[in-house]
């Protein structure tokens, strides 16, 4: 993933996170969509195994997948 939508997942999570502790992969991909984020971006969030996240964990896990 390019620097510049390795920026935009981060302010995505950003958001996404905003008073929330823990979301699911399936909340964030929906969010994703909703953001109208890049393909590439909308890629690695699919790719986001099932289950749970907090914010450092998700940001980690799609940086993992993203590289």
């Amino acid at each position: 993933m390019d620097q510049d939508n390795a920026k935009l997942l981060d302010a995505y999570l950003d958001d996404a996170y905003a008073a929330q502790e823990r979301l699911s992969s399936a909340a964030l991909q929906r969010g994703a969509i909703a953001a109208d984020l890049p393909a590439e971006v909308l890629t690695v969030i699919d790719s986001l195994p099932q289950g749970e996240y907090a914010q450092d964990e998700a940001a980690e896990a799609l940086r993992t997948l993203g590289a």
